[in-house]
């Protein structure tokens, strides 16, 4: 099956599962702008927790805050992002279709290496077990050609966004023929940047109103409040400030369900150390970073790091952790070395004093800054796309289910009574009432009790109970695994210390220490 053809079955499954809906749906959308069902908001707060409670329990120096969205103006100026946060646009005349510059030209190199890889996986079939990539790659004249042409659109694409030539930018793409991927044609305008950033008017009268922003990141609200957590808690470089907030981006160029939102949120860390060691800690962060989202068992051929060529104004080493979509491998985090450029740009543009007293030392310095950055939202499609999967029974059915790690499902345990007579269905609630209170278990009892595995299945829910005669007779029931489909019989009292730590977020947190 094709990527795109999987791609569109997650989207129509996450929907249809209470996963993700589209914004006033009724009202025929809003663009870019996406609600999370019942089981979305279960999922999507578990990764949060997931995060959360390996920053802050797992390091005895990383605290966490919660910081405004609405924040004075000034900051932004002192960030950058009035005058810098921009996409390079640019128009098609035909379609009357805008496109953001970099991902056209970006798309065009995939396309170089799309054919690559497939021209090498063709010469593998053909040579079998006697192939030898590394000399096919250096021996084949077709193969080469196509990759110093890859090569030098990369080569040129890196100095014109590094130089921020808009000129450039479409003078690669008129080169290139890259047609608009709707209207099919190449009658391009010029590159012109455009700011992200949503503004509005806060005040009681259009006299006394101030234009303030609805944030881009929530960075900015730990920067600002570096002494107060500093201070407060009595904190020693080197430490973290941890925040989960929403962000807002005017995406002209929002695609791919919910990779590239309008409205989004971030799970991000800013860890402060001492001007340099900032090189030190960024290799750890790396590896603690990876660490993290391997342990959700996608397997580890699905990440990979992608070193930042163009690195941001403020930063001197940038690296993305990249998840294997079916549209590519995609950014779901950054980790950057932001220098010690914020606290010094809110020092210098709020005339106040940010710098930490070292004792060891027995200096002052503005300390230097590790970002580890997660757009909750694409984690969230990362893990629906690692989980989705369509399997071929042995009696010939078909059956969708989402083997998401235990820790992260919405529901942890479906209790279903066989049949809803003879004192089933009441002994199958006095189950759930018990285990409610441990974790988020699902009364099922509509259907036959095949049609309703099938449904927590498709929820990737990794536990039933079956509630049958016999556990009537002995209090025991049937334990069925979701990935297995193996069943087991289990005594009632024993299922919350069975399942317990296979389904708490702890058993995941202690993979990582």
């Amino acid at each position: 099956m094709a990527q795109e053809d999987v791609f569109k079955k997650i989207v129509s499954h996450s929907k249809e599962y209470g996963f993700v809906f589209p914004s006033s749906e009724i009202y025929d959308g809003l663009a870019a702008v996406y609600d999370y069902g019942q089981n979305g908001v279960e999922l999507k707060n578990n990764i949060k927790q997931y995060w959360w409670q390996s920053m802050v329990l797992l390091h005895e120096n990383i605290v966490g805050i919660d910081s405004s969205i609405f924040m004075h103006p000034t900051i932004w100026k002192a960030s950058g992002h009035v005058d810098a946060f921009n996409d390079p646009l640019i128009d098609n005349r035909d379609s009357k279709k805008r496109y953001r510059a970099d991902v056209l030209i970006e798309d065009q190199i995939a396309k170089y290496d799309e054919k690559i890889n497939k021209e090498v996986a063709k010469a593998a079939k053909r040579f079998g077990d006697s192939f030898d990539e590394a000399k096919y790659r250096a021996t084949s004249q077709k193969l080469i050609e196509d990759t110093e042409k890859r090569n030098a659109l990369h080569e040129r694409y890196k100095s014109a966004m590094n130089a921020n030539d808009l000129d450039e930018l479409k003078q690669i793409i008129l080169d290139e023929g890259i047609v608009d991927p709707i209207g099919g044609t190449r009658n391009w305008t010029d590159v012109r940047q455009f700011n992200l950033m949503f503004s509005t008017e806060m005040g009681s009268t259009s006299e006394g109103s101030m234009k303030v922003y609805l944030r881009p990141e929530t960075a900015q609200g730990i920067f600002v409040n570096f002494l107060n957590v500093q201070k407060t808690g009595r904190m020693k470089i080197p430490f973290g400030i941890a925040q989960i907030g929403k962000a807002f981006r005017n995406e002209i160029v929002a695609r791919q369900f919910i990779f590239r939102m309008r409205e989004f949120e971030q799970m991000e860390m800013q860890f402060f150390v001492r001007p340099g060691t900032e090189i030190e800690w960024f290799k750890k962060w790396k590896e603690i970073r990876m660490k993290w989202h391997e342990a959700l068992g996608f397997g580890s051929e699905n990440y990979r790091f992608h070193d930042h060529e163009k690195l941001a104004h403020y930063a001197n080493a940038a690296t993305d952790i990249e998840f294997k979509m079916p549209f590519g491998f995609k950014e779901v985090e950054g980790i950057h070395s932001r220098t010690d450029f914020d606290l010094s740009q809110h020092e210098k543009f709020s005339g106040k004093s940010i710098k930490y007293f070292d004792p060891e030392l027995n200096e002052s310095y503005t300390p230097y800054d590790i970002e580890t950055s997660i757009g909750v939202d694409r984690m969230f499609l990362s893990v629906m796309c690692g989980a989705y999967t369509e399997e071929t029974l042995e009696n010939g059915e078909t059956r969708v289910v989402l083997k998401l790690p235990a820790q992260l499902a919405p529901v942890k345990l479906a209790i279903l009574p066989l049949v809803k007579k003879d004192g089933l269905a009441e002994k199958a609630l006095d189950i759930r009432n018990e285990l409610k209170f441990h974790f988020n278990c699902q009364y099922d009892e509509k259907d036959s009790i095949g049609k309703r595995y099938r449904r927590q299945d498709a929820i990737g829910t990794p536990y039933c109970v079956t509630v049958d005669h016999q556990t009537l007779e002995d209090n025991t029931v049937t334990l069925r695994n979701r990935d297995t489909m193996e069943q087991i019989r289990v005594a009632v009292p024993e299922l919350n210390g069975l399942l317990h730590d296979k389904v708490s977020i702890i058993g995941l947190l202690k993979t990582l220490q």
